[in-house]
Parts: C-alpha cells; structure tokens; sequence
C-alpha cells in the first residue's frame, strides 16, 4: 500500500465479488452527542503584521505632508502645489464625477476590509483544541486533521482509497471499498472516524459525513 501526496492512497488489488454486488454506494451522517466531549475555547486571532505596518506607514507618510505643509503655510511660504490642486478638485468636480465615485468606492472598499481585518479573527486553517489549562492555548491544522483521519480510515478493511476534508464544523469523508458490503465498509467507517475526531482533541464538536462508493469500472 502506497499514499500519495493529494490526498487520496490507492491500495493495489481487487476483492472477489467485487463486481458481482449490485449496490453501488452508501452514505450516512453522524451528529455528535452531547457526551462527545469537546471545551469551550474561542478561536485564535491573527496577529496581521502587514496590514497593521501598511496602515502605520500610510498614516505617517500623510500626517508627516500635512505637518510639513502647515508649517510651510506658517512660515509664510506657498503651500505644496498637489495640496492646492487637489483641493480645487474636490471644490470644482461635481459629485456624479466619475473619479469622485472611483474614488468613494475605493475607500469604502478599504475600509471594509480594514474593519474586517480588525473584527474578525482569521487563521480559518486552524481549528482550536481543548483548553485543559487556563493559560495554555494550542490549535490544529485542518490539513493535518484531514492527513490523520484519512489514515484512519485506510486502516479500515475493505477500503481502498480515501479522502477526508475537514471544515469548521463538518468532515466529509469519501472512500472507496472494493469488497465487502457497502454498508458494513461505511459502518466501520462511521465509528473509526468518530473516534478518530474525539481524538484529535478539537474543541468544536464536527459532524461526519461519510460516503462509501464502488470504484469505477
């Protein structure tokens, strides 16, 4: 048996029957109890050190030219010619301006995002696990998730190959059986990955979606 690097382990050879078995696919769904364990631990915040330093330098680029230039204003010299033309265009151009209304989306747009950068917490790659100490915080990828789960279900027989996708809130895992019945394949499915889940230690209870299908002929 070999696993490659997409996702999917294919496994060499053929069960008897495997063509004789008129059922072609099996699914099921499995939703968490409320004993499935999993803590209550929010989700981590992304640090954003690019567009924090952006936003910095914008700022002290445009205080550092009007500071300069009210002080060239102070000392009775002209003011800088780009303030001058810039404010005669915003008295002159009228508000149904082309280049008015570019220019209003482009900061309605920019500041969209910066609200959401600063009201959203981000690293959506990451799922949060169990806090069992009060200062100790740690979170999962949701690819690694998804590489242990899939190797779990491997380990299931009948199986020959596998795929899982680990959400937010749903994994969705999709095999392969080349023998055995279907929904035996798909049972022991159900349980391996639901305990495979409990144990990753997440804090959020996921659902499981699990779909067993015949391979292509």
């Amino acid at each position: 048996m070999r696993k490659d690097g997409s996702g999917t382990a294919p496994a060499s050879g053929g069960g008897p029957g495997a063509g004789d078995l008129e059922q072609d696919s099996s699914s099921a769904a499995y939703i968490p109890g409320a004993d499935d364990g999993g803590g209550r631990a929010g989700r981590l915040w992304a640090t954003r050190r690019l567009p924090a330093a952006l936003v910095a330098v914008v700022l002290l680029a445009a205080a550092a030219l009007l500071l300069y230039d009210v002080v060239a204003v102070r000392l009775d010299r002209p003011g800088m010619a780009w303030r001058r033309e810039l404010a005669d265009e915003l008295a002159s151009r009228p508000i149904d301006d082309v280049w008015v209304r570019v220019g209003a989306v482009a900061a309605v747009v920019l500041g969209l995002w910066l609200l959401a950068g600063a009201l959203t917490p981000g690293l959506r790659g990451l799922l949060p696990m169990r806090r069992e100490y009060a200062d100790v915080r740690a979170a999962l990828e949701r690819s690694a998730a998804a590489l242990v789960l899939r190797d779990r279900a491997m380990e299931v027989s009948g199986v020959q190959a596998a795929r899982v996708k680990v959400g937010r809130r749903r994994v969705r895992a999709r095999a392969q059986a080349h023998f055995r019945e279907l929904d035996e394949v798909r049972a022991e499915l159900d349980s391996a990955l639901g305990e495979g889940i409990r144990e990753l230690g997440v804090a959020r209870r996921h659902r499981l979606s699990v779909r067993v299908r015949r391979p292509k002929r």
